[in-house]
């Protein structure tokens, strides 16, 4: 058994909606919110077998969590700062800061998801499928 399509959509549109940049809404109360769905959904499908479907559906949360977090730190000053603190070097931290691309990108650059990790995600609370 594994749940279906359509309800895998109607998942990750609510994860979608849960993780848009631009509602302005503190980290915490967003972890909240996702925790609820998130634990809802896979304990209603608990009995399925949806290995694949978790892993690429929490693949894309992480990344669209790493973009706000990107987007949070706001000014260029900021997120090199916060980059050298989690263990970046500064060149790559400006390179970064100071590309055009844009968020999406930088979301899922590697320097990013190295500052960033599926690790210390965990240790602030957001919740992993």
């Amino acid at each position: 058994m594994k749940p279906h399509q359509s309800s895998v959509q109607k998942f990750q549109r609510k994860l979608r909606q849960l993780t848009k940049r631009n509602w302005s809404v503190p980290l915490d109360y967003r972890k909240l919110k996702l925790k609820q769905v998130i634990f809802g959904w896979v304990n209603y499908f608990r009995v399925a077998n949806m290995k694949k479907v978790t892993e690429r559906i929490d693949t894309k949360l992480r990344s669209r969590i790493r973009v706000i977090i990107w987007k949070q730190w706001k000014v260029a000053k900021k997120q090199i700062k916060s980059l050298i603190q989690l263990g970046i070097q500064e060149e790559e931290a400006k390179g970064l800061t100071y590309c055009r691309k844009g968020y999406r990108f930088i979301g899922l650059s590697k320097v990013v998801q190295r500052a960033i990790s599926n690790k210390r995600l965990k240790q602030r609370g957001v919740p992993l499928l």
